[in-house]
């Protein structure tokens, strides 16, 4: 049963109870006041026909010194239809309770008179055939008897009232609570719109459509909820979103990997059925070890950048104060043998907060790169051109650190290109890369250790101008939460 529906009968099940309740109690308030006024008057009229009777019975010839029988009757006979047009019933008894005069329509019941005696007055509701009275009985003193006067009301009209009332207010209920349905039908609509609307967005989202949200009609505790509803949704849209992104990545680098790893091992294998199933001169022989030993290297290699990376990803920096100059002395002691690039060094000192031995692996990586792009000659000037080879390194002070540089004036990388180069494999020039051993994994090993220093690759290029690679390291001891970027 649908939540809408379970209210809708709640309330009329509460509904009808109150209006059951409140309406008995109303009918039957107003039936026993009624009772109540009637059975005040048959009392009064009671009293006044005991005191007429004695007032009669006062009037009677003083030749008897007791009230005969036969007086009782003709008394009683006058009283009766004195208040024939009001319905008045009466019935006389004398002191042993034997009756002596009852009207016509009398209802006989002798449970009353037993019961009453000279000093009460006493009456009961009782119920003849299809009517109802209020039957009174009182002690008349009449010369010197006393006798017994019961008189009966008629009060059918009360019980009918009550009747009517009852039928009127049940009339009355079954139509109230068949509007309060009606009424409560479109209320529940109303009031579990925002829950239909939820249902129908975790709907949507189950088959698949995580970009729905719930419209949000009510700013209630329901309205609440849809909130909260829609903002859950986006956080977890975006979860999904990057938990797709991470798996075509993940597919991207399998797919990468196997295809670096198939290049090589094809060389490797195919030189090396052609060393044990061929006899070659010593040249060809030289030529064929020489190809799987370079190609080797480049698996060598790539399989240590592999290493680095996933080891980089799951390192925390040990950061330490170190001098600038320090590291710019080992960078210009490393590449002083590379004669045929011109390296320039020029730095501002510094003291910055960095693990050394992983900055320096950042360095090399750069500046090896820098020395690839730019062993084809300079850009827009062509080879002769005095920027022609040269790699810049520099090192300066920066707002929130120290900014580290490598500057080159080779090939330069497209723009469309320049977010994807750090990926693992990812290289501009895959044939002039593989010639010269790479494998897409400097730039990818640089972004996990700049990572671990709250840091980032800073890119900017121009083709056929150069490229610079620049990151900022913090010149002070980092706090928890701080970011260098």
């Amino acid at each position: 049963m649908k939540f809408s529906m379970k209210l809708v009968l709640s309330t009329m099940i509460v509904l009808a109870l109150a209006l059951g309740f409140s309406g008995f109690y109303f009918v039957n308030y107003v039936f026993e006041t009624s009772l109540e006024r009637e059975v005040g008057q048959a009392l009064d009229e009671s009293s006044i026909l005991s005191f007429a009777f004695e007032t009669a019975a006062l009037n009677v010839p003083l030749k008897y010194s007791v009230l005969p029988d036969s007086v009782v009757e003709e008394i009683a006979s006058k009283l009766e239809m004195g208040g024939q047009s009001g319905g008045r019933l009466l019935r006389i008894a004398d002191e042993e309770k034997n009756i002596l005069y009852t009207s016509s329509g009398f209802t006989t019941d002798e449970g009353l008179l037993p019961q009453t005696d000279q000093h009460t007055k006493s009456y009961r509701v009782i119920r003849a055939q299809d009517s109802f009275y209020v039957h009174t009985c009182v002690s008349i003193n009449a010369l010197n008897r006393i006798l017994y006067l019961e008189t009966m009301k008629d009060v059918t009209g009360v019980f009918t009232e009550r009747a009517l009332g009852f039928s009127l207010y049940r009339k009355v209920t079954i139509v109230m609570l068949l509007t309060g349905m009606v009424v409560m039908l479109f209320i529940a609509s109303f009031l579990t719109k925002p829950i239909r609307l939820l249902t129908q967005a975790t709907r949507k989202m189950a088959a698949g459509d995580y970009a729905y949200r719930a419209r949000q009609i009510s700013r209630d505790e329901l309205g609440q909820l849809t909130g909260d509803f829609n903002r859950m949704a986006n956080a977890l849209e975006e979860t999904i979103c990057k938990l797709e992104e991470e798996i075509e990545a993940r597919e991207e680098f399998m797919g990468a990997f196997a295809h670096e790893l198939k290049t090589p091992l094809t060389a490797i294998i195919g030189y090396a059925d052609m060393l044990r199933s061929h006899k070659m001169d010593e040249e060809k022989s030289i030529l064929s070890a020489n190809y799987i030993y370079t190609e080797g290297k480049r698996l060598e290699a790539m399989s240590f950048r592999l290493l680095d990376i996933i080891v980089a990803k799951q390192e925390e920096a040990n950061l330490q104060e170190t001098s600038v100059g320090e590291l710019f002395a080992y960078l210009r002691e490393m590449f002083a043998e590379k004669k045929e690039q011109d390296i320039r060094f020029a730095y501002e000192e510094a003291v910055v907060w960095m693990e050394e031995n992983l900055i320096k692996t950042v360095l090399v990586n750069l500046i090896d790169n820098a020395c690839k792009a730019s062993e084809t000659g300079g850009g827009a000037d062509g080879a002769g051109s005095d920027t022609a080879g040269v790699v810049e390194v520099s090192g300066k002070a920066a707002d929130g650190g120290y900014r580290i540089a490598v500057k080159d004036y080779g090939i330069g990388i497209p723009e469309a290109e320049q977010n994807k180069i750090v990926k693992a494999f990812y290289m501009v020039d895959k044939s002039r890369a593989r010639s010269k051993n790479g494998a897409g994994l400097g730039l990818a090993l640089c972004a996990e250790i700049l990572k671990i220093h709250h840091s980032e690759l800073q890119i900017e290029s121009k083709v056929g101008e150069g490229s610079c690679f620049s990151f900022l390291l913090s010149t002070h001891e980092k706090r928890d939460g701080e970011s260098y970027i």
